[in-house]
């Protein structure tokens, strides 16, 4: 069966994320996409992302695969599924891979970004659902949060930040920078780029940068829980609303190749 590869866009605000749940839990990223192929394959079909991004979680290009009929190939995939979706969500880009390109497995990285907005008194109605609201708190130190982002680089066990639920089989992951990116006005977003991410890894070490931000610990003090592993000790999980999937790397092996999992990156996401 062809293999069709989909880049995808969602405001996860009214998702209970990508994953299909139990009826009468809630729409999914998932289910809308496998209803709408489902009309168009005129079968049921089943979708794999790269990832599962959870309840309120946003994407800009999140990337699943499909296969469909072969008498359905060469139906033009984006116009006809954008025709069909709900109207927070989109198909960016649609293409025909070789059948051994797998979402997930053939992924090399991923990059999400979280948007904190830092100015005090209010929220613009309209961008409260895309960040998390920290003007209440004050004055971040922002020098201490550069500090503190500093230590996650590198080749890490970062089980202190992983939330439960998850059926990994090593919580080691290689990050490769989380970074403030250069924003004017009351937004501060922060990039988080690295070869997996276990269960909101990435909201828990926003949660931490908030947390030294706000001088209730220390860069020191996070660089100590990363080391001692437990989840217990790490300061609180920042809210879905501010997080969103941005990239997810393939390079070579986006032409259909698996590469071997040496640190099985994540079944969740960030």
């Amino acid at each position: 069966m062809p293999r069709l590869r989909l880049t995808l866009a969602y405001d996860g605000t009214a998702f209970a994320g990508w994953q299909l749940q139990a009826p009468g839990r809630g729409r999914t990223v998932q289910g809308c996409l496998e209803e709408a192929l489902a009309t168009l394959c005129g079968e049921p079909v089943r979708i794999f992302g790269a990832g599962r991004t959870d309840s309120g979680v946003h994407a800009m290009a999140q990337v699943a695969h499909v296969d469909v009929p072969e008498g359905r190939a060469a139906i033009p995939w984006q116009k006809a599924l954008n025709a069909l979706l709900p109207a927070d969500m989109s198909v960016a880009g649609a293409e025909l891979v070789p059948d051994g390109f797998h979402a997930r497995f053939c992924a090399t990285g991923k990059v999400y970004h979280y948007t904190l907005w830092t100015e005090p008194g209010h929220v613009l109605p309209w961008r409260r659902p895309y960040v998390w609201d920290v003007g209440r708190y004050g004055r971040l130190d922002v020098a201490a949060m550069d500090a503190c982002a500093a230590c996650f680089a590198g080749f890490h066990d970062f089980a202190a930040f992983q939330n439960a639920g998850s059926d990994v089989k090593t919580t080691t992951r290689l990050v490769h920078g989380v970074t403030r990116l250069a924003t004017g006005g009351p937004e501060m977003v922060w990039r988080f780029h690295a070869e997996g991410f276990l269960k909101q890894m990435v909201r828990n070490l926003m949660g931490a940068l908030v947390a030294v931000g706000r001088g209730k610990v220390s860069p020191e003090d996070i660089r100590s829980v990363l080391t001692q592993g437990q989840r217990r000790l790490a300061p609180q999980t920042a809210p879905a609303s501010g997080l969103c999937l941005v990239v997810v790397e393939y390079g070579e092996h986006g032409r259909g190749h698996k590469r071997h999992l040496l640190h099985q990156p994540e079944a969740g996401q960030g």
